[in-house]
């Protein structure tokens, strides 16, 4: 991949986790309306203060991506949230999929710019 557009997608990447990173601590972007289910699901995950820890992981990883500081790390710890936000969204709340959707196609694109540093740990 050519390195100036991986740069634009990495920093794409970045800067989309990282803004929903900080919303899940400052409240900015207004939730839509969810089902039921996928509300009584997203209470019990910030009840339990899963969100605290995704929010977290995802400032981190912006960062990283943005920065290029050990990006390629933060974008394979970031498929595991990208992959859960999918199948939230497909299951239990599809009228809102489309930005769970674009992270991970960002996420996976970022994962292929990344893939030389993948080799040794997958040979």
């Amino acid at each position: 991949m050519n390195s100036k557009v991986f740069m634009a997608f990495r920093i794409l990447l970045g800067l989309f986790i990282l803004v929903f990173g900080l919303n899940k601590f400052l409240n900015f972007i207004p939730f839509g309306e969810m089902s039921v289910e996928a509300g009584a699901y997203f209470t019990a995950l910030t009840s339990a203060k899963v969100m605290v820890l995704v929010g977290i992981v995802e400032i981190i990883a912006g960062l990283a991506l943005i920065f290029n500081k050990f990006g390629a790390l933060l974008a394979l710890i970031l498929m595991s949230i990208s992959v859960n936000a999918v199948l939230f969204h497909l299951t239990l709340d599809p009228a809102n999929s489309a930005g769970a959707i674009v992270l991970l196609v960002l996420n996976i694109i970022a994962l292929m710019g990344y893939k030389d540093k993948y080799k040794a740990l997958l040979s």
